[in-house]
């Protein structure tokens, strides 16, 4: 994997995945694209299951159908456990190097140069030791992710619409308030993770500091751990909050396919078979809608998080160049 030793901070968290982990994106993309293909393809399995069990056919085709059923399950775990491996291989390699980068600083290296800035001090601690690990873990699954997620939603609605389009359509409609209210919590999320970092950079800078009155230095640091108190209260309860509705969402669409699908199989218009098929779609589309949400939070705290690493690399940066240069006219003055 590259390093970022000979190169200068990414600007964004895009550039840092491409310069990162290319090559191995590439291949994680393979294995998603792998895993929604076997995700969808049970659900088929089943639906022929249930109607010939329904409709009297011989055992024998059942039996058969079970085993390929086993298999295509089986088959999907080891190709998911194989990509869940890989991504985890590539967030740690990536937060190896922003870690490596980080502690590589000229600032790094010379304490030195910020000896007199407890702030700077506190704030490479506070991102050697913690910042680093939720992005490299973004960087893992960046990609990969939301390939797979889509490529499950888009394949078994895909199939759901070809077995009966309205049922699906009203499953779809159901599900659409999500694409409003997501982004409006996780908003609010962002705002509420972007004061808690600030907050605890400035914690670690008063325990490097040595303060000339040790009470009230406790008493600051005290306050700013309760500041960081509430504010991850906020941000359970919007997250709580989210998965409330995002479930009740889900088993709405639930209730109504019951309705729609138990009416058609009473009227004689469909099969109890693709009923089935609709609510094992209904809950294999469930995961991966709330994986995907959840990466979409992962993606906007990440920016977040990344945006903070970046400025204060980018300023302890400019620090130490001013200083190399001071240092320099100072000692070109004394020759």
């Amino acid at each position: 994997m590259p390093s970022l030793a000979a190169v200068k901070m990414p600007k964004s968290v895009w550039a840092l995945v491409w310069h990162l982990s290319a090559t191995d994106q590439i291949w994680a993309a393979f294995l998603s694209i792998a895993v929604a293909l076997l995700d969808t393809a049970p659900i088929e399995v089943q639906r022929r299951i249930v109607n010939g069990i329904t409709q009297g056919h011989e055992f024998q085709p059942v039996l058969i159908l079970t085993m390929i059923y086993g298999a295509l399950v089986l088959a999907q775990g080891l190709t998911k456990l194989l990509l869940n491996i890989y991504r985890s291989w590539i967030a740690e390699n990536s937060v190896r190097a922003l870690r490596s980068f980080v502690g590589g600083l000229p600032s790094a290296r010379n304490p030195r140069n910020n000896k007199d800035d407890p702030r700077a001090q506190g704030t490479e601690i506070s991102i050697v030791l913690a910042e680093t690990d939720p992005v490299g873990t973004f960087v893992g699954a960046s990609v990969s992710e939301p390939l797979l997620q889509i490529g499950i939603l888009c394949s078994v609605f895909g199939y759901l619409a070809y077995l009966r389009p309205l049922m699906a359509l009203v499953a779809l409609v159901i599900l659409s308030p999500q694409f409003l209210f997501v982004p409006l919590i996780q908003r609010a999320i962002n705002r509420k993770v972007s004061r808690r970092i600030a907050t605890l950079r400035a914690a670690s800078a008063g325990m490097v500091g040595e303060p000339a009155d040790m009470r009230a230095a406790l008493r600051r640091q005290e306050t700013r751990f309760f500041y960081v108190f509430r504010l991850n209260m906020v941000v359970f309860k919007l997250k709580f909050s989210l998965n409330f509705l995002m479930n009740l969402s889900h088993h709405i669409g639930i209730a109504t396919i019951l309705g729609i699908g138990g009416y058609l199989v009473v009227a004689g218009k469909t099969e109890v078979g693709t009923v089935v098929a609709f609510i094992s779609g209904m809950q294999t589309i469930k995961d991966p809608w709330g994986d995907l949400v959840t990466w979409y939070q992962n993606l906007m705290v990440t920016r977040t998080k990344f945006g903070l690493i970046a400025d204060a690399v980018h300023e302890r940066g400019s620090a130490t160049r001013e200083l190399e240069e001071e240092g320099q006219e100072v000692a070109f003055a004394s020759e």
